[in-house]
């Protein structure tokens, strides 16, 4: 099992860049986990697309139901002052602490694009390309 952040998610079910590294990574590595907030970020993203018009309304839902079939019952709750304390000591925004400390909970590793991500926390989270 890995962590994942949203951009992972997003990379995986909308073509582009990096859609063939989320693939590779899906298919080394099916069991993914995230905490509950992914689902906002994901939400989000998705809402961009849609209203650049490079979604169609259906097919972002669609979206969001199978990157919830992906990370399944693996979503979590994490702790508040977890996520202030690595917020504080890395300058990393709270929502993305949440996913680092997710990994810390489970003791896994935490896969992302996220280039300050992965510099802050280089003994827990490894980058999307390298994974």
């Amino acid at each position: 099992m890995i962590v994942v952040d949203v951009n992972v998610l997003a990379y995986l079910l909308i073509p582009g860049r990096y859609t063939e590294s989320a693939e590779r990574l899906l298919q080394a590595e099916p069991q993914w986990a995230a905490p509950r907030l992914w689902r906002s970020e994901l939400r989000n993203v998705l809402a961009t697309y849609v209203r650049a018009g490079s979604l169609e309304l259906a097919d972002a839902a669609a979206l969001f139901h199978r990157a919830s079939l992906i990370i399944g019952a693996d979503e979590y709750e994490v702790e508040t002052i977890d996520v202030l304390r690595l917020s504080r000591e890395s300058g990393c925004s709270a929502y993305d602490c949440e996913y680092v400390a997710l990994a810390d909970f489970l003791d896994i590793r935490l896969v992302t694009a996220d280039a300050k991500l992965a510099k802050a926390f280089p003994q827990r989270v490894a980058d999307l390309l390298d994974a």
